[in-house]
Parts: C-alpha cells; sequence; structure tokens
C-alpha cells in the first residue's frame, strides 16, 4: 500500500488484520479511511468484524449487548500462562458484575483527592526531566523525556523503588505487545515471564506496605488500592497484582505516546506551535487534539451477546469485534477537516479513553499529564527543532514513537 495514496474499495474489502505489513504500521490511516469509505463494517478472512465509523465505534462502546470478556478468545493465544491470568483479572478485558465491583474498589485511587495529591508530584517529575533534556542540548525526546514521565510516575503511584525502574518500561512493552494480532512465540514466553517478574516485585511491595501503611510516599496510591474497600470487601492479592501492571501497562503507554506525538505534532505544524507559545491555555484542546489524531490505542475488541444493529448494519450474535478508535477519531461526519491539526479544535468529542462503563480511569490523570509536559516542554523551549527522523515501534494495537531526534 503506497503510503501517499488512500486504497480503494478493493483494497479495503481485502484488508486482513491478520496480514498487515510495515506500511501499513508506518501509516495505518490512509486504510481505515478507505474502511471508513468502502467497508465500514469490514468482515476479516478470520470473520471477526472490524468498524471504523465514529457511530459504530461509540455503539460497540455503550450498547448493553456487547461484552469486553475475553476469556475464551484469550485461551489459544496464551494458553493457561500468566498472560491470561493477567489479561483476564483486570478491569478491561471484563463484564459486570466483576468489572463494577474491581472499578469500585480501585476508583480511590483516581479520587479528586488522590489527583490532587498527584499533581505536584507530576510537575515535580515533569520539571526535573525538563532540566535533564536542558543539560543534554540534544536527545530522543521519546527515551529520554515521553518515556522517563510516564515511568516516574507509575513508580511513585505504586512505590516502586528506584532500583527496580528501569525494568517497567520492557515489562510493559512485553505485556502490551501480546496483545497484538499477530505475535511470535518467543515475545509471548517473553511476556508470561514479565507478568510473572513485574507480579513478584509488586506482591512484595503490596506486603511491605500493609505492614507499614504510612510509609507510603507524597502521591502513591499503592496503599488505597490495598486498603479500599467496599461493602466488606477488597482486592485480593491476585486482583492488586494484576490490576497494578494494568495500571502500569495502561498509563505508561498511553501517556509516553502522547506525549511524544503531541511534540512531534507541533514540531511538524510550526503554525500551531506558535499559537500555543501565544497562547498557553490552548495546550488543553491541544491535548485533546493531539489524542484524537494519533489515538495511542488505536483498536479495542467487544463481543456481541446478541445480534447488534450498526448504523451500517448488523452484526450477529457471538461476532468479536475490532473498534477502531484511530479510524473513528477521523471521521469527517463527526469532525471537520479531521486530517489536519487545530490545537483550538472545538468541539472535539475524540474517544481515545474508551466510552462508556469502559472508559479508562484514569483519564484525567492522563490529561494532566500531557498539558503539563507538552505545555511546558514548548513554553521552555519554544525554538526547539527536529534533527532526525521519527521511528514509530511498529505494533497495531497500539501506536506510539519509538525515537523522536530533537535539540533545543
Amino acid at each position: 500500500m503506497d503510503m501517499q495514496t488512500t486504497p480503494g474499495a478493493e483494497e479495503a474489502g481485502a484488508f486482513d488484520l491478520n496480514a498487515i505489513g510495515e506500511d501499513f504500521l508506518e501509516n495505518p490511516f490512509p486504510m481505515y479511511k478507505a474502511l471508513r469509505e468502502h467497508a465500514p463494517i469490514h468482515v476479516n478472512p478470520d470473520g471477526t468484524y472490524f468498524l471504523t465509523r465514529y457511530d459504530d465505534v461509540m455503539t460497540g462502546y455503550r450498547h448493553a449487548d456487547m461484552s469486553s470478556d475475553k476469556k475464551i478468545e484469550f485461551k489459544p493465544k496464551f494458553g493457561d500462562g500468566a498472560l491470561y491470568t493477567h489479561h483476564t483479572t483486570t478491569l478491561v478485558f471484563n463484564d459486570d458484575p466483576y468489572h463494577k465491583r474491581v472499578r469500585k474498589l480501585m476508583s480511590g485511587a483516581f479520587s479528586p483527592r488522590q489527583l490532587a495529591a498527584l499533581t505536584p508530584v507530576v510537575e515535580d517529575i515533569i520539571d526535573r526531566l525538563l532540566d535533564d533534556v536542558a543539560a543534554m542540548g540534544s536527545f530522543d525526546a521519546v527515551q529520554d523525556y515521553a518515556l522517563r514521565l510516564p515511568t516516574e510516575i507509575i513508580a511513585d503511584m505504586l512505590g516502586v523503588p528506584e532500583a527496580h525502574r528501569h525494568l517497567m518500561h520492557p515489562y510493559s512493552n512485553l505485556i502490551l505487545g501480546a496483545l497484538d494480532p499477530i505475535v511470535p512465540a518467543d515475545k509471548l514466553a517473553a511476556g508470561h515471564k514479565a507478568v510473572e517478574d513485574f507480579g513478584a516485585l509488586l506482591l512484595d511491595l503490596i506486603n511491605h506496605r500493609r505492614k507499614n501503611p504510612d510509609d507510603g510516599t507524597r502521591g502513591e496510591v499503592l496503599a488505597a488500592l490495598i486498603f479500599g474497600e467496599e461493602d466488606g470487601e477488597k482486592l485480593t492479592d491476585e486482583e492488586l497484582v494484576q490490576n497494578c501492571i494494568f495500571l502500569l501497562n495502561a498509563g505508561h503507554e498511553t501517556t509516553a505516546s502522547m506525549t511524544g506525538h503531541g511534540l512531534a505534532t507541533l514540531l511538524e505544524n510550526p503554525g500551531e506551535l506558535q499559537r500555543l507559545l501565544d497562547d498557553p491555555t490552548l495546550i488543553e484542546p491541544a491535548v485533546e487534539e493531539f489524542l484524537r489524531l494519533q489515538s495511542p490505542l488505536q483498536i479495542a475488541h467487544r463481543k456481541a451477546t446478541k445480534d447488534v444493529q450498526f448504523s451500517s448494519g448488523v452484526i450477529p450474535e457471538g461476532a468479536f469485534i475490532h473498534l477502531c478508535i484511530a479510524g473513528a477519531n477521523r471521521d469527517p461526519d463527526v469532525f471537520d477537516d479531521p486530517e489536519n491539526v487545530d490545537i483550538g479544535r472545538n468541539p472535539n468529542p475524540q474517544i481515545a479513553f474508551g466510552s462508556g462503563q469502559h472508559i479508562c480511569m484514569g483519564n484525567t490523570l492522563g490529561r494532566i499529564e500531557g498539558q503539563i509536559a507538552v505545555g511546558r516542554f514548548a513554553q521552555r523551549f519554544p525554538n526547539m527543532r527536529q534533527t532526525g527522523e521519527k521511528r514509530y515501534h511498529g505494533r497495531a494495537k497500539f501506536r506510539g514513537l519509538e525515537s523522536l531526534p530533537m535539540a533545543v
């Protein structure tokens, strides 16, 4: 597929999510556009459905007859290993009543009080990272800034000691990478081991905090997760461990991608960068626009428990459905001039954090992180410039930069 041209109806009809190549991973948006136009309810060769229109994706998120439970689908891929335990224990791949119970028990970690305590921690971390890159002069904005930011924040939230923090990014990559449509056997094995190793580390931290409940530092939420109670219930050790891993993965990948994409978007659109420099309050809608243009989570999943009517047709009971967030967020029926950047876009009903009862619990924190990380970077380094080619990490479900060479 030529990255500079939009595929036609024939190419859209032949699309196979399980046979994507490097050209698609580099730039999937032309294919998403073709699918929206020619095959909005596309059936993959494996019988799964792929939806790219905003209204259809929203139906997938909000319809009562949609299931997030993946126990059946994950078994052939993960077997009985640690990846299966992890991905079937966390919030994201479960339905009510389990989902509702765990979400309530975790909600204390994202209460207004906790976010108020976390915000100055985020500001301190970002200011320190900005000092570091200023001293470097030339650096990789992804490796030296965007990835370090969520690692430090989540490590503080979970009370991970400094000696173990270098492991968090590799853990996250291996565990999330196992969710891609095509995963080599060696990557699956490494993913299983990452869950086991990180789980053991977290269990030690949990046990220590139980014995020393007042030892948490500013911004730590581990105690809120351990001691949080709803109707006399608390999270079990397995739920604590697996959902702490989930917090790492959900917050790490998306925050790093949002920050990297935000900086890249401003570098590639100097007029928009100047708008932000002239009016720093635009950082709030700017972050929404970064999330819309380059959604860190590109594809979510649901299963139809009954026949469900979508705008373009009916999807039958039992069907496995891919909800293309990235396609929906560029739907011209919802967004004016969707392929171009407008950091003041209003309204901007982007759905990078999902929608409905499974909307990302950390969406408010994620927005705070993005606004501070990109806003302060731009204000401190108004003459920032790109010094080399940006490079994507090459995954379909999650989209993010692996490298963005810069100088200030």
